[in-house]
């Protein structure tokens, strides 16, 4: 899908965040339909995809390795080791055409069984995996994801009975909170997690950057003190994503830079990094539904 050139900057992807509790909601539905397609417990699986796909999956295979369900693994699809002895691949893909994901299927095919998650069944995904999971209900018109990412682990986190009370209210708030003015003018922010946050410090950091073509990096929260916390200055802002360490606030602000810390759960708290990386695009003059130099598929000759 395109964007209209009549549309004013950035308003479909300002719709498709704002969407995001009716999909998650949706996206919950959904996995209690699923058992006969996703991993069994015991499986040892490898979760795949490219960009904002392969953070989604390092967040998910977290999630499934520590609630005892199996090996899990991620990988981007063209660093995926096929010559390990998965039980079962499991790609995301919004757009169905992603060029390096259709390979992996096409050299597994036969030998691995494969299941996509995809926004768009009508693609070459389609004959590439041995099973489709439809997501069209999460897809999006923007360039850049947002509702699509955030419903894929919204579904595996259901399946894994991780689902926390209250979150798609919380997400609705966030959807309409006051954006701190610190946060839009940020000329860099370090995005940190620790365990299956660093997966949505990864994500949070690519939406800034791709987004509003904004300096953003991404990081273990223990890491960060090894020296990448030598680019904090006033100006700056370390994001934790997640409880943080002892004494990383306290470090943080002895470098001038803004640490933000938010009291929410993780994906809540990716709703607002995505708004903020909108709003810093559109101060800076940018068209966050079309960023430069991106599509909303890699498709190579």
């Amino acid at each position: 899908m395109g964007t209209s050139s009549q549309s004013a900057p950035g308003s479909f992807v300002t719709a498709e965040i704002a969407s995001q509790p009716d999909v998650w909601s949706q996206g919950i539905d959904l996995a209690g339909k699923l058992a006969d397609q996703l991993p069994r417990p015991g499986e040892r699986v490898a979760f795949v995809g490219c960009g904002t796909s392969w953070f989604v999956s390092q967040v998910i295979a977290a999630w499934r390795e520590s609630s005892g369900l199996g090996e899990s693994d991620a990988f981007t699809a063209t660093e995926t080791p096929i010559h390990r002895s998965y039980d079962r691949i499991v790609a995301i893909t919004r757009s169905g055409t992603t060029t390096e994901v259709i390979d992996l299927l096409t050299a597994v095919s036969g030998k691995i069984p494969t299941v996509t998650l995809t926004a768009v069944p009508d693609t070459p995904v389609a004959e590439a995996s041995d099973e489709l999971i439809d997501l069209s209900f999460a897809d999006e018109q923007s360039v850049v994801q947002t509702r699509f990412a955030t419903t894929a682990m919204m579904l595996f986190r259901q399946a894994y009975g991780l689902v926390p009370d209250g979150i798609l209210e919380a997400c609705r708030e966030a959807t309409t909170a006051e954006l701190p003015a610190e946060q839009v003018t940020a000329e860099q922010i370090s995005f940190l997690g620790t365990g299956w946050t660093i997966g949505v410090a990864n994500e949070a950091a690519l939406k800034f950057r791709e987004t509003s073509s904004s300096w953003a990096e991404s990081y273990s929260a223990m890491e960060y003190r090894h020296g990448p916390i030598s680019i904090a200055q006033p100006g700056r802002l370390t994001w934790m994503f997640g409880d943080a360490p002892a004494g990383l606030a306290d470090q943080v602000a002895e470098t001038g830079a803004g640490f933000v810390d938010h009291d929410c759960d993780p994906l809540v708290d990716l709703v607002l990094a995505q708004r903020v990386a909108v709003a810093r695009a559109l101060q800076l003059g940018g068209d966050p539904d079309q960023p430069r130099n991106l599509t909303r598929s890699v498709v190579l000759s």
